[in-house]
C-alpha cells in the first residue's frame, strides 16, 4: 500500500484524520541499520533445498508459508508456517504469514528467494492501519535485507510474486494445501491440466519423504524438545494434589503444562492430552474437563514445540495418588515391557512395522494370559484375525519432527514398509485400554486405559531415546513423583 492510498478500515474502527496521519509518521528514532544474525537453522536448509533442486531440475518450485486461519470472527489462531516452508527457510514462530519460497531454475540448479511482506515506512497507512501487518499492531517487521541475512536467501516483496511465477517457460510445481490463494494464483497463470496436478502430487509427496531423515541440528531440536517437555511433567507432577482438590483437574494439567511449553518454546506440539480414569481410554481425549481423582491414573499425552517448530511427543500414565494398586501396576508392566519389546525392534535396515509389531504381540499375549482375548493370541495377530485390537486400536508408531505426525505424505512403502535408517525420528507407544463399559474385561480392570510413549532416533546400529528424562519403570515412577512432592 502506497503511502498515499486510504486504509480500508473495519467498520468499528474509528477513522483516521488528515492531522493525525500527517503526525503519525513524525519523530521516530530510526531502525537500526545493524543486520541480524543468521538463524541457527540456515546453516543447514540450504542442503535441504539442494536436494529439492536434484529432484526438479529446470522446474520452477513454489512454497507458499500459508495465511492465517480464521478462529472467530475477525480472530484468528495463532500463526504457524506450513511445515514445508519452516523446513527449507528455517524460519519458525510465527514467521511468516503470506511469505512464498520459489525455487528458480537457473543454470546449475535453482536460485531461492522469499517473497514477502516486509515492514513500510511509517508514513505508510500499514504501518498504523494494518491489523496484519502494521508495526502499531504486531510489532517492528523486517526488511527485505534483514529476512536475507536471517535465511541467507535472495528476498523480493510478495507484490513481484505473480511476475515471478509467470515469466519465462519453465514448468511450474506448487505446494497445494499450503495456500489456497498461491494455489489459484499458479493455476491461473499456468493454467490448470491433469499433469500440473500430479506434477504437484509429486512435489507434496518428495517434500514430506524429505524429512525422513534428520540432520544434526533437526536431532538436537529433538533432543531439545524432549528434555523442555520432561520439565513440563516435572511441573504437572508437582501440581497434582492441587489439581486433585481443586476440581476439573485435568483442566489444571494442561493448563499447567501450557505454561511451561509456552515458556520453553513455541506452544505445545499439539493438544494435550490429559485423561483421569476412564477418560484414558479414549485415545484423544483433548476435551480435558474432568478431575483427578487419588486412586485413579492419569495418562498424559503432550509434548513442546520448540521455536524451531520441531515438537517432542511423549506419554506417561501416572498415579494420581503416587502409587499404582495392583490391578494397574499389571497393565503398566504389560504395557512397558511391549514398549520395550518395540524398541528393541527399532534398528537400522528393518522396517518401521517391526516395531509395532514386536510390541503388539506383547499386547496380544498378554491379553490372552488374563483370558480376555477369545481367541489365542496367534490367532489374533494373523491377518484374518485383529481380535486384540479392541484394546489397542491405534499403530505403535510414527515419524516425528517439525509436525506431531511427520512426513504424513510420504508413500507407504517409504512409511509404515519403508526401511529405519540413521537420522529417522520415531516414536514407540504402546497402550492397552479398558474402557468401562467393555463387559469383556474383569471389573477391576474396567476404567484403566495405560499408554507408554517415548521418542527415539535410529542411531548407526541402534536407537537412541530422546526422552529418557522421565521415568518408565513402575517403581522409578512412584519414587520420581515422591521426589517431586518432596521438594514441592
Amino acid at each position: 500500500m502506497s503511502s498515499d492510498q486510504q486504509p480500508v478500515l473495519p467498520n468499528r474502527q474509528i477513522p483516521f484524520s488528515k492531522a493525525f496521519t500527517e503526525f503519525i509518521s513524525t519523530d521516530w528514532a530510526p531502525y537500526s541499520d545493524q543486520l541480524p544474525s543468521a538463524l541457527p537453522s540456515t546453516a543447514h536448509t540450504a542442503s535441504r533445498r539442494d536436494k529439492v533442486s536434484a529432484k526438479f531440475p529446470g522446474e520452477r518450485i513454489v512454497i507458499p508459508a500459508g495465511g492465517y486461519r480464521v478462529r472467530s470472527n475477525d480472530t484468528d489462531f495463532r500463526y504457524r508456517p506450513h511445515s514445508a516452508f519452516a523446513h527449507l527457510t528455517g524460519l519458525g514462530t510465527d514467521r511468516e504469514p503470506d511469505a512464498v519460497l520459489v525455487l528458480e531454475p537457473v543454470a546449475g540448479g535453482h536460485e531461492s528467494c522469499i517473497y514477502f511482506s516486509p515492514r513500510v515506512p511509517r508514513s505508510d497507512p500499514e504501518f498504523y492501519a494494518s491489523s496484519r501487518y502494521g508495526e502499531m499492531w504486531v510489532g517492528q517487521r523486517e526488511s527485505l535485507a534483514e529476512m536475507s541475512a536471517m535465511t541467507g536467501l535472495v528476498t523480493a516483496p510478495i507484490g513481484d510474486l505473480a511476475g515471478a511465477i509467470a515469466a519465462g517457460l519453465a514448468p511450474v510445481r506448487v505446494l497445494r494445501d499450503a495456500d489456497p490463494d498461491i494455489t489459484a494464483l499458479v493455476e491461473t497463470l499456468r493454467g490448470e491440466v491433469p499433469a500440473a496436478l500430479d506434477r504437484d502430487a509429486e512435489l507434496q509427496v518428495f517434500l514430506s519423504e524429505l524429512r525422513l531423515v534428520k540432520d544434526v541440528f533437526e536431532l538436537e531440536q529433538m533432543r531439545a524438545a524432549c528434555r523442555a517437555t520432561a520439565t513440563g511433567f516435572e511441573a504437572v507432577v508437582a501440581e497434582l494434589p492441587h489439581a486433585v482438590a481443586a476440581g476439573r483437574g485435568e483442566r489444571w494439567v494442561e493448563g499447567i503444562f501450557g505454561l511451561h511449553a509456552r515458556h520453553a518454546g513455541n506452544a505445545v506440539g499439539y493438544d494435550t492430552i490429559a485423561a483421569c480414569g476412564d477418560h484414558a481410554a479414549t485415545l484423544h481425549w483433548i476435551r480435558n474437563d474432568g478431575d483427578l481423582r487419588d486412586g485413579e491414573l492419569m495418562l498424559m499425552d503432550a509434548g513442546v514445540e520448540l521455536d524451531s517448530l520441531y515438537t517432542a511427543d511423549v506419554t506417561r500414565t501416572i498415579p494420581v495418588s503416587g502409587r499404582f494398586t495392583p490391578a494397574q501396576r499389571m497393565v503398566y508392566e504389560a504395557v512397558l515391557e511391549a514398549q520395550q519389546a518395540g524398541i528393541d525392534a527399532a534398528k537400522p535396515g528393518v522396517k518401521m512395522r517391526a516395531i509395532h509389531d514386536a510390541a503388539i504381540a506383547v499386547v496380544a499375549r498378554k491379553l490372552e494370559e488374563w483370558g480376555i482375548l477369545p481367541v489365542s493370541a496367534a490367532e489374533a495377530l494373523s491377518p484374518e484375525g485383529g481380535q486384540h485390537r479392541r484394546w489397542m486400536v491405534h499403530g505403535t508408531s510414527h515419524h516425528l519432527g517439525l509436525d506431531v505426525h511427520d512426513c504424513a505424505q510420504a508413500r507407504n512403502e517409504n512409511y509404515r514398509e519403508g526401511v529405519l535408517a540413521e537420522g529417522m525420528v520415531v516414536t514407540v507407544e504402546p497402550g492397552i485400554y479398558f474402557k468401562s463399559t467393555d463387559l469383556l474385561v474383569p471389573p477391576e480392570l474396567r476404567g484403566i486405559g495405560i499408554r507408554i510413549e517415548d521418542d527415539i532416533a535410529i542411531t548407526a546400529d541402534d536407537c537412541e531415546i530422546l526422552s529418557n528424562q522421565l521415568p518408565r519403570d513402575p517403581d522409578a515412577v512412584e519414587a520420581w513423583i515422591d521426589g517431586i512432592w518432596a521438594a514441592s
